[in-house]
């Protein structure tokens, strides 16, 4: 009997908080006894929910108008009406590109640039694929990314976004997930093995299961990690009388990693692979060998002959068959991961991230805060290690709770101070609603309330 290989997946732990907001401040506010300071929590969360949002509007409207100029549908006709020359149009193009990549993705959304791992384990493995994507690279713009690297450099570059390499202008950013899925693409309890800085996921397949008899006769599960969210960045070649500025954002959800070239940009339909040519040659090989043995005879048997070549002939027929009922495959899911894992694209998918970032930027704050609020004065170690804690013990998840970001955040809302030991603590509610102070949605609510809207 074969014996099991065993492929394990090392994960990063997400940043991301896989919690509800309204959830969070529920479940908070419950641990809170005393009714007028329970009040006053819910106050505080709704201020500081206003206040973030106040703080990325600005940034968020900026990134929105940048991303309008260089709208695939449109954008054409609004550079037009600019006159900017072609050095203006590049700095504005950087600048979405920062806006994107640094403001949104890498600082804030958590997403980051996909590895050559990653890629090298799409490339080579397949879990709902049975045919080779590959892209059509001279599709594909390979300036805009080289550009902007140039200027922005990264650490660990993947080889497809660097001209040396590939030349193709694409970025993929992806959240890991520890969901797996199976055929019906139902989340399932997978096998990992939690470690300090990430997690350890087994990868079962077919190829690397423990070929025996009971394995064969029951049902199997098949178990692969996915990417929560891709979001693939790219542009599409210009002709050389026309230079077209059109920059392509799409948004993927639940992409498997042996499959995430099913995202790609510019794919073409896949031939016949190496190892069908190789059956079809020695195919025919072996029929003009017996063909030539059986005339060389000095009785030639026609039926013997027409067996022969009706096996062979049948054979090379299954085989195109084969051939034909993956390619109907392939594109049917391609065709329904459009439909079905595609969340948005373009401006759809901008506004998607805003509002993530905005999200995640309120539960740390009120998660932080309330810990200080709750358990006192604390370092940064040890308030990171508490809001892990409070999101493990009350919520049943974890995380890599982004502790620098949140205490940044609390100074600027001038709710904390810190001691001479680095310890930091935190101002009463009721002072931490002054400081803050009425915001304009306040407001704006107070008046509709007298109103008849």
């Amino acid at each position: 009997m074969g014996k099991k290989k065993i492929d394990i997946i090392q994960l990063d732990r997400e940043s991301v908080i896989p919690i509800q907001k309204p959830k969070l401040i529920t479940a908070l506010s419950s641990l809170i006894e005393d009714g007028s300071e329970r009040d006053e929590f819910l106050k505080f969360c709704k201020r500081v929910e206003y206040t973030i949002r106040a703080w990325y509007i600005l940034q968020f409207e900026e990134m929105m108008h940048l991303y309008s100029l260089f709208d695939p549908i449109h954008g054409a006709y609004k550079l037009e009406q600019q006159t900017l020359s072609a050095e203006e149009v590049d700095i504005l193009e950087l600048n979405f590109l920062a806006y994107l990549f640094q403001a949104l993705m890498m600082d804030k959304s958590n997403f980051k640039l996909t590895t050559d791992d990653e890629v090298e384990i799409a490339l080579s493995g397949q879990y709902r694929l049975n045919l080779p994507i590959i892209v059509d690279e001279s599709k594909l713009d390979k300036r805009l990314l080289t550009r902007y690297f140039a200027k922005y450099p990264h650490e660990n570059l993947p080889h497809f976004a660097d001209k040396k390499w590939t030349g193709i202008s694409r970025c993929f950013y992806g959240k890991s997930s520890a969901q797996c899925q199976k055929e019906q693409e139902n989340p399932i309890q997978i096998n990992t093995d939690a470690e300090q800085d990430g997690l350890s996921v087994e990868r079962i397949h077919i190829e690397n299961m423990k070929l025996s008899i009971s394995n064969l006769m029951k049902k199997t599960t098949i178990q692969e990690p996915t990417f929560d969210r891709m979001i693939v960045v790219y542009r599409r070649v210009s002709k050389k009388e026309k230079l077209k500025r059109g920059i392509y954002v799409r948004h993927f959800r639940n992409i498997p990693m042996a499959d995430m070239e099913i995202v790609l940009p510019e794919k073409k339909n896949p031939g016949l692979t190496p190892t069908d040519w190789v059956k079809f040659l020695v195919t025919a090989l072996i029929g003009l060998v017996t063909v030539i043995g059986s005339l060389s005879m000095p009785k030639i048997d026609i039926w013997v002959i027409f067996a022969i070549l009706s096996t062979l002939s049948g054979y090379c027929v299954k085989t195109y068959l084969s051939f034909q009922k993956n390619l109907n495959d392939y594109q049917n899911l391609i065709m329904r991961s459009m439909y079905d894992k595609q969340l948005d694209s373009g401006r759809g998918t901008l506004l998607h991230l805003c509002d993530d970032v905005i999200q995640q930027e309120i539960k740390e704050v009120i998660i932080s805060y309330f810990i200080l609020m709750e358990q006192g004065k604390a370092t940064k170690q040890d308030l990171d290690l508490r809001c892990e804690e409070l999101i493990k013990e009350k919520f049943g998840d974890t995380c890599n709770f982004d502790i620098d970001d949140a205490v940044q955040k609390l100074k600027k809302l001038g709710i904390i101070s810190q001691d001479d030991v680095g310890r930091y603590s935190c101002v009463s509610l009721e002072h931490a609603n002054e400081t803050i102070g009425t915001t304009t949605e306040e407001i704006v609510k107070a008046k509709q309330g007298g109103w008849n809207i």
